[in-house]
């Protein structure tokens, strides 16, 4: 998984973190997250706060 998969992020975040609610997550947490994910495989240096705030996007869509 790379940043740019931002639908499949946002669903494993929903299945391993079913209890947060997305908009309580900062932006460094989130990004430690994503990189935590085991099939995250990308530079974390590719990540910047528009890749972050699609990936929150996304994950409060999944929850909803």
């Amino acid at each position: 998984m790379k940043w740019t998969d931002i639908h499949d992020i946002a669903i494993e975040l929903c299945d391993r973190h079913p209890d947060v609610d997305p908009l309580q997550v900062n932006f460094v947490d989130l990004r430690q997250w994503v990189m935590d994910l085991p099939e995250f495989d990308d530079d974390p240096n590719r990540c910047g706060e528009k890749i972050l705030e699609a990936i929150q996007a996304a994950w409060i869509e999944e929850n909803e």
